[in-house]
């Protein structure tokens, strides 16, 4: 059946121009862009394939960024050098310097920014604010520079520009030299990485029908794992060195990385459409599409978009600003903004606050992050059966409670005993487990809930909520260090209220996805 539903926005903003009844009889005999796209990548071929793992890798190099202040920024194991005023129970800050050290090579207290700049005493703001810097850089970068991936730049420029300054603000890292310039060049590296996520994964789900829209979203998060499974690697190999050489081996390959990125990767044909560049739009198409007859589909697509069709970006409406301005000028999309906020900002304390704070629960740093890591490769799994087979709505509702009451009981499990202790392992386990599936499923959620002129935008924002619950559970994380309800505790409680705010969203399941704002309430209004 044909959608009733116009092709595209005659302009950035995303408004229909009045048109005459002619030509909305011409406009409804042709297929809607959601069917174009069906029609020529509906399927998954190889060169689908290809594209989805270049654009993938982007999300490893993201996941190392994220997380490499769990070794960069750790109180190393220390030792007594003086067993007559020193025990390994005393408090470290109470003894004098001579009376110990710190464990692993003698001749480098640069093992982290800790033992290098003496800050194992220092508060816990001081000790949290390089992860604080790092993630408020993200928030900035969200503000600032996702709509430029709706408006002037597009998602690969974006991501490629991202991928390469990311790069450089880690390089630059290396060379800071007391704790001010490290955290300084952390906000940066936070500004470059902003809107890598994001990017990625809007530009893996235009490129592909609504049939593979669940398995590319669950192939970004999977090389998001793998770049959290290479990381506490890189630390290991690197243990008994200076913390500048992570920085160094993580940031030469998201070098090259941008350069394949610019090479190879192809602009999401959707984008390409709404900014007036039909032709361009359909050669993406044709070298994405598993169909053999390239003459047929050509003139498919050309025949489908001929009509007339102004050039987004010779509307005055085109400033970066516009997709934003969109977003909380209609009032269904400010409340579909506002609830994925809340519902982010749980998901996120989680997602972010177990990875960062998993010293805290007494386990080895290294093991600790490979065991989460290896933990979400069976969550991939399941998410796909949850996207094909339930509701986003309750499935988001129910990871969120059991992630939060598993968090709050791993703090409430915390007797001596061995069996206390296997059994808080678990509940974090269980906990983590929960938010990685939610993670995974409330971006394919943020991405069906909006259509393509403010998609990106739109998802940043939810991103920018996730990033504000990251700098929350990195404060908590510090803090948390003496008392373990103050994290994890607050961890669950968290995450449980904000997942009931998923109630004030529509379900999507198995929608198509709209490219204009009057094109969704136009779906919305008849699916009501």
């Amino acid at each position: 059946m044909a959608d009733p539903s116009p092709l595209l926005c005659q302009s950035h903003s995303c408004t229909d121009d009045q048109e005459s009844s002619d030509q909305r009889s011409h406009k409804q005999s042709i297929s809607s862009l959601d069917e174009i796209v069906e029609q020529g990548i509906g399927g998954f071929g190889w060169a689908q394939f290809v594209q989805a793992i270049l654009v993938s890798l982007a999300s490893l190099f993201d996941s190392q960024q994220s997380f490499i202040s769990v070794y960069t920024e750790a109180q190393p194991m220390w030792h007594c050098l003086n067993n007559t005023t020193c025990s390994s129970a005393s408090n470290i800050c109470m003894l004098p310097k001579s009376s110990w050290a710190w464990d692993g090579n003698p001749t480098t207290t640069a093992l982290t920014i800790i033992s290098e700049w003496g800050l194992e005493c220092s508060s816990a703001f001081i000790k949290g604010l390089p992860a604080a810097s790092h993630f408020t850089g993200c928030l900035l970068g969200i503000v600032f520079l996702a709509t430029l991936a709706d408006s002037s730049l597009g998602r690969k420029n974006l991501l490629f520009l991202s991928c390469l300054t990311m790069s450089v603000a880690t390089s630059l890292t290396i060379f800071s030299n007391n704790l001010w310039i490290y955290s300084l060049l952390r906000f940066f590296s936070g500004i470059s990485r902003a809107t890598i996520g994001t990017c990625t994964i809007v530009l893996l789900t235009e490129k592909v029908g609504t049939e593979w829209r669940g398995l590319v979203g669950i192939l970004d998060s999977f090389f998001f794992t793998i770049g959290t499974l290479t990381l506490p690697a890189i630390a290991y190999t690197n243990r008994s060195s200076s913390w500048r050489i992570i920085y160094l081996w993580t940031s030469i390959p998201t070098l090259f990385y941008s350069g394949l990125l610019y090479i190879f990767v192809s602009e999401s044909p959707r984008w390409l459409f709404m900014q007036g560049r039909q032709e361009e739009a359909v050669e993406v198409i044709k070298s994405l599409s598993p169909i053999r007859d390239s003459n047929q589909l050509s003139l498919s697509l050309v025949s489908a978009v001929s009509f007339g069709h102004e050039p987004a970006a010779s509307s005055k409406e085109s400033s970066f600003l516009s997709s934003i301005r969109e977003l909380f000028v209609r009032r269904w999309a400010l409340e579909r903004t506002l609830a994925l906020m809340v519902l982010g900002f749980g998901i996120g304390v989680i997602y972010y606050g177990m990875t960062l704070g998993i010293g805290n629960l007494g386990f080895d740093i290294y093991l600790g992050v490979v065991f989460n890591a290896l933990l979400e490769i069976p969550s991939f799994f399941l998410t796909f059966f949850l996207i094909k087979k339930w509701n986003r709505k309750s499935s988001l509702l129910v990871l969120s409670i059991i992630s939060g009451i598993c968090s709050i009981m791993a703090v409430v499990a915390n007797d001596i005993s061995n069996a206390g202790k296997s059994m808080r392992i678990g509940l974090e386990l269980a906990s983590l487990f929960s938010a990685y599936i939610a993670y995974t499923v409330i971006f394919i959620y943020a991405i069906e809930l909006f259509p393509t002129c403010v998609r990106n935008s739109a998802t940043s924002i939810m991103r920018l909520a996730i990033t504000f619950a990251a700098i929350f559970s990195s404060v908590l994380v510090a803090a948390g260090r003496n008392n373990e309800f103050v994290s994890y505790g607050v961890f669950g409680l968290v995450i449980i209220c904000c997942g009931f705010f998923v109630i004030c969203l529509p379900e999507t399941r198995g929608s198509s996805l709209c490219d204009t704002m009057d094109q969704q309430e136009h779906k919305d209004s008849v699916t009501v």
